[in-house]
């Protein structure tokens, strides 16, 4: 089994930032990606940021320029870093890991992490 523990969310205002981070726990071997989603109420989730185990980073659009995705190999860590939000940046974040245990791999999630932008 593979555990994800999120932190970091909160309520800030707009223009503001926050840094969210996830720990990976358990039988891991290895970690391929490691990433990071969203869904705002009424809306599916979407990616939001992603990064390799080779430090390659994949952002959508809407976060371009405002979020960087980071993360610690050593701790089984991923942060995200996000400046200069918006009130549509509200959302449920939920982080992602695909990696490779004993004899499988695996494709976990983590509880989610709220995140209200609002004055």
């Amino acid at each position: 089994q593979v555990q994800l523990v999120e932190s970091g969310g909160g309520l800030v205002q707009p223009g503001g930032s926050l840094r969210l981070s996830c720990v990976a726990s358990g039988s891991i071997l290895s970690i391929y990606v490691m990433g990071w989603y969203r869904q705002a109420p009424g809306k599916q989730r979407e990616l939001v940021a992603t990064i390799t185990s080779g430090g390659s980073t994949n952002y959508a659009d809407f976060v371009k320029g405002r979020f960087t995705i980071s993360r610690d190999n050593a701790k089984n860590t991923v942060y995200l870093q996000m400046n200069s939000l918006k009130s549509e940046d509200t959302a449920v974040y939920y982080c992602n890991v695909k990696g490779r245990m004993r004899s499988r791999d695996f494709d976990s999630w983590g509880q989610g992490t709220q995140v209200t932008v609002s004055s």
